[in-house]
């Protein structure tokens, strides 16, 4: 399987979302709670409507939810920008109910989720539109949520606990912290 990497480019990030949100604006929601919520894509696909919202139609602040991978209980919080695009999304559906999966596949009547090579598709072709040249994939949300964390000054304890690593160095190498990224230190640091 070809590595992926995160989305590093901030300009491109907005890009994605402008391209996604003119095609479809449940596939701008998806990227744009993914990039937000670092959940793996079985877990993100995994969510129902009810996860992000309460009875009453207010969006939840939090997602309580057990991860997939390894039963991990998790307890997310929903940025504003994710809670907007759910909103958002959510006001031009008709019919739904909180039992439905929050990103449903076009089959099945909406009664089920998208299945995880489709959002690799949706997110391929929407970053080749927008001239992204390195492999995306699913994968690539969650990387660039944990890339950009780093580089905004969250250490990376804190993401290895997150993503649920067992050594920082595994953590870099996820979060596609490169060379170039290590020498930017040598260079700021000129004392």
């Amino acid at each position: 399987m070809e590595k992926v990497e995160p989305i590093r480019d901030p300009v491109k990030i907005e890009a994605m979302k402008n391209y996604l949100k003119g095609k479809n604006l449940r596939d701008w929601c998806l990227f744009t709670v993914g990039i937000n919520v670092a959940l793996r894509c079985s877990d993100l696909l995994s969510l129902t409507i009810g996860d992000v919202m309460d009875e009453k139609g207010k969006i939840r602040e939090r997602i309580r939810m057990r991860e997939t991978k390894n039963d991990n209980l998790r307890n997310i919080m929903i940025s504003p920008k994710a809670a907007k695009a759910i909103k958002e999304y959510l006001a031009s559906r008709d019919g739904y109910s909180l039992e439905d999966p929050l990103f449903p596949s076009r089959k099945g009547g909406g009664k089920k989720p998208l299945l995880r090579r489709q959002v690799g598709k949706i997110l391929s072709v929407a970053a080749a539109a927008v001239g992204i040249k390195e492999p995306i994939s699913t994968h690539s949300m969650r990387k660039t949520f944990g890339y950009h964390s780093y580089k905004k000054g969250y250490g990376v304890e804190k993401l290895q606990k997150l993503f649920g690593h067992s050594s920082p160095g595994i953590t870099l190498d996820y979060i596609g912290i490169s060379q170039d990224d290590l020498d930017e230190i040598y260079l700021k640091i000129d004392l």
